[in-house]
């Protein structure tokens, strides 16, 4: 298990469905917390380093599909260079981290793939840093898809097809750790956005 140093920064992931309202909510936090004093680092998975890439390639079509075990690999070198690069150096220079999906949208999705969530749960929680708070948004996958065609995205067929987001949604609902707190993201975001600042403020003390 990760040490936890004193006065470091606080580590919230934002993790559920394309279409939950992760960025819009990720925006609205990161401003209240600036408003109170706070130099939140706003980050995102996949990054815009080399693994990164290759992955939203993947996802859009533009290069072709890898085997799951190959997928994953992608995810995990991404991630480390994301640890190493932003998140290690903001959270020890104590500043809050907000980060659009981390490691358990890789337990998801890949899970959903084929692979074992459960190891990939244990494996990532041994190497990673663990959040201090998940905001988990749960929204069923019918209205998640309609919010993605309604805000004019193309749907990225690697990640987006109808039965393996039912799968998707499945492990995030069975996950149970106690770094999450599940929010219904079908309310409006005005609604969802004062239970979020709730929740910071409650578990974390911030803002």
């Amino acid at each position: 298990m990760h040490s936890r140093p004193v006065n470091r920064g606080r580590l919230i992931a934002f993790e559920g469905l394309d279409g939950c309202g992760k960025t819009t909510q990720i925006a609205r936090l990161a401003e209240s917390l600036r408003k109170a004093g706070h130099d939140p680092v706003v980050t995102a998975e996949p990054t815009d380093g080399e693994w990164g890439r290759r992955i939203r390639a993947m996802a859009s079509g533009s290069a072709p599909a890898v085997a799951p075990e190959e997928e994953l690999r992608w995810f995990v070198e991404d991630r480390r260079e994301h640890v190493a690069r932003c998140i290690a150096p903001a959270l020890a220079a104590g500043r809050p981290v907000l980060t659009d999906r981390y490691f358990l949208s890789t337990v998801a999705y890949q899970g959903a793939n084929g692979l074992d969530a459960a190891s990939l749960l244990a494996q990532s929680e041994a190497e990673f840093p663990i959040p201090d708070l998940v905001l988990l948004l749960e929204l069923d996958v019918a209205t998640a898809l309609a919010r993605v065609h309604a805000r004019g995205a193309r749907l990225e067929g690697a990640f987006e097809a109808r039965g393996r987001l039912e799968r998707v949604a499945r492990i995030f609902h069975s996950i149970e750790r106690a770094y999450i707190t599940r929010l219904d993201a079908s309310a409006g975001p005005d609604a969802v956005a004062l239970v979020i600042a709730a929740q910071v403020r409650e578990q974390l003390d911030l803002p």
